[in-house]
């Protein structure tokens, strides 16, 4: 099989149904890993990415604490944004649950992640981490959504970084075929088939919705489902 990426769409808690093509992905595509470059990603995307690449083995953990952190968003009375509700420092203890502790070792230039400079919006792609406390960062600047996550952009080699979801919310790499992932419909290679009448395509560069939890395991769900649909499209299935 040729050198295969995976790469997970910028989308919020929607992300909950990039776990659930995870778990599909790591039950079912035996071939598919085992031809695994890389995985990239822009925000959720990239926290999903620097689970299959650094701690597969955790990916129930991942989904208790993306449950738990949507429900507690939820439950405040103004969502993310309530004073003081601190959003960031949440996700943090979340990805430092889940890292190993090697964890930068195991995702440098196996893991991209999608960042946007604060001040230029440029986007940059970041492979190369020298500790887990850069790695952390990265994933938290890719993770940052001004005014709702916060008001000061997070720092990352002394400069200051948004969500890359702003600018390139589905990174695709330069070497072998990249399979890209997205909770939205379209012509990604695992989504959710298009029901509706109009044929119509909208470029999405980022998007957070709130669910309930009785949606976002739906969406878990789904993600499982749409990834078992597409391997078996490939004959990947293991």
């Amino acid at each position: 099989m040729a050198v295969l990426n995976l790469s997970f769409a910028a989308c919020g808690f929607l992300g909950i149904y990039h776990l659930g093509a995870v778990g599909a992905f790591l039950r079912h595509g035996g071939r598919l890993v085992g031809s695994l470059r890389a995985c990239a990603g822009a925000s959720a995307g990239a926290l999903v990415a620097a689970l299959m690449v650094t701690a597969p083995d955790k990916l129930e953990h991942c989904k208790d604490f993306t449950f738990r952190f949507a429900e507690s968003v939820r439950r405040q009375r103004f969502g993310a944004v309530t004073p003081g509700y601190d959003f960031m420092l949440t996700l943090r203890e979340g990805i430092e649950e889940i890292l190993p502790a090697d964890a930068h070792s195991l995702a440098s230039d196996r893991l991209h992640v999608s960042i946007t400079h604060s001040k230029s919006g440029r986007n940059h792609v970041v492979s190369r981490f020298t500790c887990r406390e850069e790695l952390i960062q990265a994933l938290l600047a890719s993770s940052f959504v001004p005014v709702y996550a916060g008001l000061r952009p997070v720092e990352f080699k002394g400069e200051k970084w948004i969500d890359g979801g702003f600018t390139d919310s589905l990174p695709i790499l330069p070497v072998g075929r990249t399979v890209t992932v997205s909770p939205f419909a379209g012509l990604q290679d695992v989504c959710p088939v298009h029901r509706g009448r109009y044929n119509h395509q909208l470029r999405l560069a980022n998007m957070n919705v709130m669910f309930s939890m009785e949606n976002i395991k739906r969406l878990n769900r789904e993600g499982f489902s749409d990834a078992v649909r597409f391997m078996k499209r490939e004959a990947w299935m293991s």
